[in-house]
């Protein structure tokens, strides 16, 4: 039985309503729950799952949906009255009778209760957060704007705006930074340090900062910059281009790192020229773009083949040291010795790579790599529209997925919070014998799931006795993306992954790269 009940004008951050649509799903009366926005989107996904129009056809996006699917009416009601009691516990001050100023409900409210705040974090729907986002530009504040859905002419203009009074404006969908030591939104514990990051991306700032932490480098600043930043030469890289400038005056940066997908060809002679223009050494890496196919080099600016490469990079040149490139951590004979195992069992029909990923940037970063070196890797990240599925839910032949897609998590929790988005694939896929390895991203550190490693290997775990069963045997190559100070233990997770049967790399490169060398051992058997 399905029921809609829609609550006018009712806001609540996308984070909390997909921890709210988990714990509904927990009830044993559930069938389905999903707890939402009206987004066009989520109407349109609520069609298709069977839910009637006439229930939620109303609503707009900024009404709060509830949609149930349970046995009987009085599951409906139990449902509905959890869902009424955790929103009310949100709505409520954080403390009795603590009242409006120790939970500020306005940006003027808040810089009462912290005069001294030089930035604000905003994640609104799209519809409010440019307003927001100006007033705290107008109040002398940097922002960083997680919200997405904001459109590019506000895009343009808070950032036109944000650059002529020497202000950061991170995003919108901007979920990772690092500033002064703080870690904001999806981010990890890493070591202070002189490298100074600017990225576009989450978990491709996240991966360059690990890895900056894992060489003994440190980071300065880590910057992030939205998606659209690089890409659309409207926009022209402003948040990029004022990022650069305050890493180069900024005395506890030495060496300036940046990240991003490709960029507009005149984007990218702008951020050369702000590179040059700073006169500090710097390292730059464009997903999907070799080195010898980017600007020409200069004297202070270096390119790097991939995110590893470009945090290695970045350390020796602030340490003072020589960068060797190289694949791998590991001498050639073992992994040799390494690819010889993970493919002395497997049966003569495997012969497909499946990446599961959570984090967008590293699932990007695996298919561009694996598709260059096998010419055909499917992905809902392609960027060619013959190899993108028709269907982002069944994977096909070579797959690479990005499973935080929008196509996945609405009415969800992004699968760096809650993993049952993977491990539901995982497991809907595990009895294809095809498969020879599963790849996949393991991502810590704050805003992330408390055992991720954990939630991941049960599924692992079955996916790899199917195969067994069937004659075969089934390799999975893990990378994790954090540090030893991220709350999830780096080392405990590592440990159960291995347990398991999990071949752990050092970096997502490396976990890629093995899993290219174990289907190039396969294709000669």
């Amino acid at each position: 039985m399905k029921k809609v009940i829609i609550k006018k004008d009712s806001y609540f951050d996308s984070v909390f309503l997909m921890l709210l649509s988990k714990q509904l799903n927990e009830l044993p009366v559930m069938n389905d729950a999903v707890v939402a926005m009206g987004t066009p989107m989520n109407l349109e996904l609520l069609g298709d799952s069977g839910y009637p129009n006439e229930d939620y056809g109303s609503a707009g996006p900024n009404d709060l949906i509830i949609a149930v699917d349970c046995e009987g009416d009085e599951a409906i009601d139990q449902a509905m009255e959890l869902a009424d009691s955790l929103l009310s516990k949100k709505g409520g001050p954080t403390a009795a009778g603590a009242g409006e100023k120790a939970n500020p409900r306005s940006l003027s409210g808040a810089l009462e209760l912290l005069p001294e705040a030089n930035l604000a974090l905003i994640s609104l729907p799209g519809t409010y957060a440019a307003r927001e986002a100006r007033k705290a530009l107008e109040s002398g504040l940097h922002v960083m704007l997680f919200s997405d859905n904001v459109s590019l002419e506000d895009e343009i203009a808070l950032k036109t705006e944000a650059r002529e009074k020497g202000l950061l404006l991170m995003g919108p969908d901007c979920g990772t930074a690092i500033i002064n030591g703080v870690p904001l939104c999806f981010a990890n514990v890493v070591k202070r340090g002189k490298v100074g990051v600017v990225a576009a991306s989450g978990t491709g700032l996240q991966e360059v900062t690990c890895l900056l932490d894992r060489f003994g480098a440190g980071t300065s600043q880590a910057i992030g910059t939205g998606g659209r930043d690089l890409k659309n030469e409207k926009v022209g890289g402003l948040t990029m281009l004022t990022g650069i400038e305050a890493l180069s005056a900024d005395p506890g940066t030495d060496v300036i790192v940046i990240v991003s997908k490709p960029p507009a060809r005149s984007v990218a002679d702008k951020v050369i020229a702000a590179l040059e223009a700073a006169c500090k050494p710097a390292v730059v890496h464009f997903i999907g773009l070799k080195p010898d196919s980017n600007a020409p080099a200069s004297k202070n600016v270096r390119w790097a083949a991939n995110l590893e490469e470009a945090a290695a990079m970045g350390a020796a040149l602030a340490s003072g040291d020589t960068f060797t490139p190289g694949f791998f951590d590991l001498p050639t004979d073992q992994i040799d010795k390494l690819v010889d195992k993970e493919t002395s069992k497997m049966a003569p029909g495997q012969k497909w790579i499946r990446g599961y990923y959570t984090g967008g940037t590293l699932a990007d970063e695996a298919w561009i790599l694996l598709h260059d070196l096998t010419g055909a890797v499917w992905s809902n990240n392609q960027t060619d529209p013959e190899f993108m599925p028709s269907d982002p839910h069944q994977s096909v032949g070579h797959t690479v997925i990005d499973l935080g897609d929008d196509v996945f998590t609405v009415g969800r929790p992004h699968p760096m919070i809650d993993p049952s988005t993977r491990t539901d694939r995982i497991d809907a896929e595990k009895n294809d014998g095809e498969i020879a390895v599963m790849l996949v991203d393991v991502v810590l550190g704050y805003g992330s799931h408390s055992d991720p490693a954990g939630a991941l290997i049960p599924s692992l775990t079955e996916a790899k006795k199917a195969a067994l069963d069937r004659g075969g045997y089934l390799s999975v190559v893990a990378s994790i993306t954090g540090t030893p100070g991220d709350f999830q233990n780096m080392a405990a997770q590592k440990a159960k992954l291995e347990d398991a049967g999990v071949v752990v790399m050092p970096s997502n490169y490396q976990a890629s790269m093995l899993a290219v060398k174990i289907m190039e051992k396969v294709g000669t058997r």
